[in-house]
């Protein structure tokens, strides 16, 4: 990548026109669960929901990212967090570093995924302690990461340092055969940041861009999905995480154009279960 930053007002001003054209042609929403699972079959590959779930198809098990990033997580939690991934089939289960190798053996034998996160949650580690630790995380049973990008060399115009953070983890991963989602941290960011990094993202070669970690003050809306969708095309992953907690949210999600959610709530959704899901929201 050049130094020279690019000029991207114009490619902005594009985007945000095509993405609100877009979301006003998509206005109809999903009503029923026959017309999320065409929702699903036409393209999302992973749904995870906070929330009521008395609608939601019990086969959406497959999509969920069943979450425990707090700080205060014990053994006994994510002991249990793998046992329910198990039971009741979800995608993976999405813990931090030090908890992987415990997940890994709880799942072993299993088809859940062992998720971790990388820089989490402030991004400013340097690029090569992420790339450390995303391989040692890797060889600890991790079979994807998602790594915090380096929001304040963002906000500083420092788009080589950003793509730099983002190529080295992604090629640690990519050589163990790992998926790597960038996380962006909108809340942090202006519409034109968001298109940066997106785009950096794509540039670096990772499988999803992703919103949010849920530990900066907001999470995943419409339209940043929409603008995320838009920026990195047809093929990448876009994952929406943070404050998605109904099966409407999900669907307005999906429609945006997200591929993956990531929630905490996942035994409520499949089970029916609809009782309060929305207390972690990581």
């Amino acid at each position: 990548m050049s130094d020279q930053p690019l000029d991207r007002e114009l490619l902005i001003e594009l985007i945000t026109t095509e993405v609100l054209a877009t979301l006003a042609r998509n206005s109809d929403r999903c009503e029923s669960p026959e017309e999320l699972r065409k929702v699903v079959v036409n393209g999302a590959d992973r749904v995870a929901f906070h929330g009521d779930a008395s609608e939601v198809p019990i086969e959406l098990a497959g999509y969920i990212d069943h979450t425990a990033l707090k700080p205060d997580t014990t053994a006994d939690d994510i002991d249990k967090l793998c046992q329910e991934a198990e039971q009741y089939n979800f995608a993976t289960v999405c813990v931090n570093p030090g908890w992987v190798k415990r997940s890994a053996s709880n799942l072993r034998g299993s088809n859940v995924k062992v998720c971790t996160v990388i820089g989490f949650p402030l991004g400013a580690n340097t690029p090569e302690i992420k790339a450390m630790e995303a391989r040692r995380a890797i060889r600890d049973g991790a079979r994807e990461v998602d790594m915090v990008i380096n929001v304040g060399a963002l906000k500083s115009g420092d788009q080589k340092t950003v793509l730099t953070d983002m190529e080295k983890v992604v090629d640690s991963a990519h050589e163990a055969g790992a998926i790597v989602k960038v996380i962006i941290e909108t809340s942090l960011l202006t519409d034109q940041e968001k298109v940066i990094a997106s785009s950096l993202a794509k540039q670096a070669k990772a499988d999803f861009v992703k919103t949010s970690t849920g530990f900066s003050g907001g999470g995943a809306t419409v339209f940043d999905v929409a603008l995320m969708r838009e920026t990195v095309g047809p093929d990448m992953g876009v994952k929406a995480s943070g404050g998605v907690r109904t099966a409407s949210d999900v669907e307005d999600m999906i429609a945006a154009g997200a591929t993956r959610i990531g929630a905490s709530a996942g035994v409520q959704i499949v089970s029916g279960d609809e009782g309060d899901s929305g207390g972690n929201k990581y």
